[in-house]
């Protein structure tokens, strides 16, 4: 499974795209699928630091898109969080496609 660290200015809006690839390498379509993603200080974590939006910008072509709003980077404490994507298809079956540390940095103008 892919790691990717990310790294999200506080109050500022952050987006980012992910092409979601099969075992063999070729693209995935993801027509059936759906997305989610969250944000924790911890893997122990009981509460969600945030909820990270995903969208699907071409299906045929498994880009998806990660995106959080300014006023939800705002009420982030500036930190190390941990994040993971995991997809799931028409059948329940439910995989994690990333996974990794995200550095929220603070921010100075507001």
């Amino acid at each position: 499974m892919p790691y990717a660290e990310l790294t999200i200015d506080q109050g500022s809006t952050f987006e980012t795209s992910i092409t979601i690839t099969g075992d063999d390498g070729d693209v995935l379509n993801v027509t059936s699928y759906t997305f989610a993603s969250s944000i924790r200080k911890s893997y122990y974590s009981s509460n969600v630091a945030a909820n990270i939006t995903v969208g699907i910008m071409d299906a045929n072509t498994g880009n998806i898109n990660l995106f959080l709003s300014a006023a939800t980077t705002s009420n982030l404490k500036a930190g190390r969080y941990l994040y993971d994507v995991k997809m799931t298809d028409s059948s329940n079956v439910s995989t994690r496609i990333v996974e990794g540390i995200l550095i929220v940095t603070p921010q100075v103008t507001r």
